[in-house]
């Protein structure tokens, strides 16, 4: 499923008016983006075309076709083009011929770019928080700038973003990201209460990427 399709809008107010809450006692700011994925991841694509089109040539030259060479060689060329086409429709399918730190990666350095792009490095007192979810990889980062590292460590906020991951994987996004951006904002009311002139300096809408 597409990001733009992903959240109804009935999740979208809700996961702005988690937001919402949490910002009522914390000068953090906190952002939600989701994406379709962090690349796309073309040596997947090819060695899945590779062996699943090789593969395919294989029994139908053996079956049909006297086990010829003459056959296979063609035949392979030809589904393996069909099959590296095919599978960007079968995400699920194309993780498998994608290694898993590959995946991680590309989610990481995706979430940090976003971060930067979406200008949660701007906020006054250096307290943005980015839930960065990327879906093909079903894959969740927690990004925080570098106030909320003062006071909380990279490990911890990613426990919160494995939740998250977890809840995108079992279909209960919705609630396992609420859930999420609730206990972070107990901490950064905790570390960075609200203050006096405390104004909302990013949007609480989700940000739906490419």
């Amino acid at each position: 499923m597409k990001a733009e399709e992903f959240f109804s809008a009935q999740d979208k107010a809700q996961v702005a008016e988690a937001v919402r809450q949490v910002e009522l006692k914390t000068s953090g700011e906190v952002a939600v983006m989701l994406v379709d994925e962090s690349d796309t991841y073309p040596e997947g694509r090819i060695l899945a075309g590779g062996a699943l089109g090789g593969l395919l040539a294989l029994v139908i030259s053996d079956i049909f076709l006297a086990d010829s060479l003459w056959w296979f060689v063609p035949l392979a060329l030809a589904f393996t083009a069909l099959c590296g086409w095919l599978i960007v429709y079968l995400p699920a399918a194309q993780r498998l011929f994608v290694h898993p730190a590959k995946l991680a990666e590309r989610v990481a350095e995706q979430a940090l770019l976003s971060f930067y792009k979406q200008g949660l490095h701007r906020t006054r007192d250096a307290t943005g928080v980015l839930f960065f979810i990327s879906l093909f990889e079903r894959k969740v980062r927690v990004m925080a700038d570098k106030g909320i590292y003062e006071k909380i460590s990279p490990e911890i906020l990613q426990a919160y973003a494995d939740h998250v991951a977890l809840g995108v994987r079992n279909g209960t996004a919705v609630a396992a990201l609420c859930g999420e951006i609730e206990l972070v904002g107990l901490i950064l009311a905790e570390h960075f209460p609200i203050k006096a002139d405390d104004t909302n300096e990013l949007s609480n809408e989700v940000i739906v990427g490419r």
